[in-house]
């Protein structure tokens, strides 16, 4: 492996890359069934925080806990049950649905024209639409690790957030946690609802 020259950054770096990698991890958990390398790393990651008793240790060392249980076979059955299907799934991972009743609704319709703000849009037509949880989450990980500090401003991270994560991430959150049929997904769930009320407390602090 070729050596790479050490980097250094202060503590307000780490936290704010440590916020992005949670989007990401978010975004890999609930776009599709986790492919084998990344559940492999699930499994592996370590459950305690740098500071004991944080307010996520808890939640994410049950989300590895079960990722260690269960085998991805399993856990990919899972996400067909929830998420897929044939016509209408158990569970919309999309804002619309949540937000509006319905999916490519006007929701759908506002977040792209802030997208385009942003100067953002989909590389092709494939895939899910813009409002699918996953997709957003990668937007806040690209609005927090991106090198533009305007487009990555604390305001335009919160701004982006309350349009379009917080007014429906929470009830989705309880929704999946409350499935019968979900297990690994009830944690990841509950890891995803802590997580998401640690950005809505943080984002009100800036008012």
């Amino acid at each position: 492996m070729k050596p790479q020259p050490l980097q250094f950054s202060t503590p307000d770096d780490r936290e704010e890359l440590a916020r992005a990698e949670v989007y990401g991890l978010l975004a890999q958990l609930f776009i599709a069934a986790p492919a084998a390398e990344f559940y492999e790393q699930l499994r592996v990651a370590p459950t305690e925080a740098p500071t004991p008793g944080a307010f996520l240790e808890s939640s994410w060392g049950t989300l590895v806990a079960t990722a260690r249980r269960l085998p991805l076979e399993t856990v990919a059955t899972e996400y067909d049950a929830l998420f897929q299907g044939i016509g209408k799934p158990e569970i919309f991972l999309y804002g619309s649905f949540h937000l509006a009743g319905a999916i490519n609704d006007k929701p759908l319709v506002q977040l792209r024209h802030d997208l385009r703000a942003l100067g953002l849009e989909r590389i092709n037509a494939a895939g899910e639409t813009e409002d699918h949880i996953a997709s957003l989450c990668e937007v806040m990980r690209f609005l927090i690790a991106g090198d533009d500090p305007v487009l990555g401003s604390l305001a335009a991270q919160k701004r982006f957030h309350s349009d379009h994560l917080a007014g429906w991430t929470e009830r989705l959150c309880e929704q999946i946690a409350g499935h019968g049929r979900a297990d690994f997904y009830r944690d990841a769930a509950l890891f995803a609802r802590d997580f998401f009320a640690v950005e809505r407390q943080a984002f009100d602090l800036l008012e």
